[in-house]
């Protein structure tokens, strides 16, 4: 394609300087020029794969975004995993996040659309064994990933986060599971779902509040900080002021100051939407790349 570009260009300059080619020749100089830079320009490539969950003995979906680099060296990646939200799928990531292939190429590590089904909330059900999406994420699909692509098999270099019912379960797999990742995020999570007992299927999962109210306080994240300890965690929680769930992060928060758990939270303009995740996702991915750089950590 380059050598085609340059011949033409070649011929062009070589031939007779008519008054309309004078007319013209910066407006096609500059889009041979275009057509060029965009044929050199890094991309993200995107795998779309199919992981076999012995626990709910069926193949689950997932989305893999590689940087450019990936393919031209041998080198190992860190991983971040990203968590969907209710009633979305793992194709969301690579679909509706326009610069997320961008990102990955700034960045230089792997990212991992999860599917969550429509509403697991990423949670093995106490009441459901049907699903088992906290087995299926922690045992076997990050297994599959290492075992499959060139990452670096550790916490130090593997990271999650997710968005609203995602933001709940990244929050809630990193707190049970520190050995598999070093560093979660939440972003317009639902810290703390218990004030919403008729929504986005939870009852289908825990039972409803009022015949299983033990299940709602153990599997809620807020009730899950004193897992948290030694600050073992780096943690990044935001939302939107217009967001619905702005009063349980803002007591999450709390919660976290008054246990002395460190984490970086973030309140900004913003709804629950598209919008917002696409902002949010920026610093979420600037942070998980520092933690990975951090020459200090364990």
């Amino acid at each position: 394609m380059k050598n085609y570009i340059f011949s033409a260009y070649n011929v062009f300059q070589k031939s007779s300087e008519t008054s309309f080619r004078k007319k013209h020749k910066r407006k096609t100089l500059y889009t041979l020029y275009l057509i060029l830079l965009f044929c050199s320009v890094k991309a993200a490539t995107v795998d779309t794969i199919q992981v076999f969950s012995p626990s709910m003995n069926k193949n689950i979906k997932s989305c893999i975004i590689f940087p450019e680099s990936y393919k031209k060296n041998d080198k190992k990646f860190p991983v971040v995993y990203l968590l969907h939200g209710y009633s979305g799928n793992y194709a969301s990531w690579a679909k509706d996040f326009k610069e997320l292939k961008s990102q990955v190429d700034q960045y230089n590590f792997i990212v991992v659309g999860v599917d969550g089904n429509y509403s697991s909330w990423y949670f093995d059900s106490p009441i459901d064994p049907s699903f088992k999406y906290e087995t299926y994420v922690t045992k076997e699909l990050v297994s599959y990933i290492d075992q499959k692509y060139r990452t670096i098999p550790n916490r130090e270099n593997r990271a999650i986060s997710g968005l609203s019912m995602g933001g709940h379960g990244a929050l809630y797999l990193s707190f049970k599971h520190q050995d598999i990742f070093g560093a979660a995020g939440s972003m317009s999570g639902g810290v703390d779902f218990r004030p919403f007992p008729d929504n986005w299927d939870i009852k289908k999962r825990l039972g409803t509040i009022t015949e299983f109210p033990e299940n709602w306080e153990k599997y809620t994240v807020t009730n899950m900080l004193d897992l948290v300890k030694d600050n073992n965690l780096k943690l990044i929680i935001d939302c939107g002021f217009d967001d619905f769930f702005m009063e349980v992060n803002r007591q999450l928060h709390a919660k976290m100051l008054a246990q002395k758990i460190n984490h970086d939270y973030i309140e900004r303009p913003g709804k629950h939407d598209l919008k917002y995740w696409e902002n949010s996702l920026k610093f979420q991915l600037l942070f998980f790349n520092n933690f990975f750089n951090d020459k200090t950590k364990n």
